[in-house]
C-alpha cells in the first residue's frame, strides 16, 4: 500500500510517498504553493498516479505540544484535502522534520544555503513519512 507524505508550508509543499510495500519513503517533488484549489488538484494528481491508499500530512506543533498558527492552517489545509480526495488523512507531528532535514543537508551533503531551499521540503516530506511508515511498522 502506498502511502503520500505531504510537508504542508505557506510557499511550498513538500511530496514524499513509500514504496508499494510501505517500508521506504523516498522524496519525489516539491509544488508551489498557488490557491488551494489548484494545490489541491495537484495532490489528487499524485494521489491518482502513484495509486496511494493513504495520506499522511505533518501538523507542526510547538514545542510544549500546543497548536500554533502554521498549526491551525495545516488543519485548515487538510479540512479542505478532506473535501476532494476521499482517502484517510492523517496528521503526523512534524516538529524539527525541518531543522533535521537542514542537518542533514548541511553535514551529510555539505550543501549551500541556496541550494538546500530547492529541496529541503522534499526532504521534510521524506522524513516526516518515513517517522509515520516506522511507527506503523512497530504496532
Amino acid at each position: 500500500m502506498r502511502t503520500i507524505g505531504l510537508d504542508v508550508g505557506d510557499k511550498t509543499i513538500g511530496v514524499a510517498v513509500s514504496d508499494p510495500s510501505g517500508l521506504i519513503a523516498q522524496g519525489i517533488k516539491t509544488l508551489k504553493r498557488t490557491i488551494i484549489e489548484e494545490d489541491i488538484i495537484e495532490i489528487k494528481k499524485l494521489v491518482n498516479s502513484f495509486q496511494a491508499e493513504e495520506l499522511v500530512v505533518g501538523f507542526p506543533k510547538n514545542m510544549n505540544g500546543t497548536i500554533g498558527p502554521q498549526g491551525q492552517k495545516v488543519i485548515e489545509f487538510v479540512e479542505n484535502l478532506k473535501k476532494e480526495i476521499k482517502l484517510p488523512i492523517i496528521l503526523w507531528d512534524e516538529r524539527l522534520t525541518t531543522v533535521e532535514a537542514n542537518r542533514m543537508l548541511i553535514e551529510k551533503a555539505d550543501m549551500r544555503r541556496d541550494k538546500r531551499k530547492k529541496v529541503i521540503d522534499k526532504l521534510a516530506a521524506t522524513i516526516i513519512l518515513q517517522g509515520f511508515l516506522d511507527h506503523k511498522r512497530k504496532i
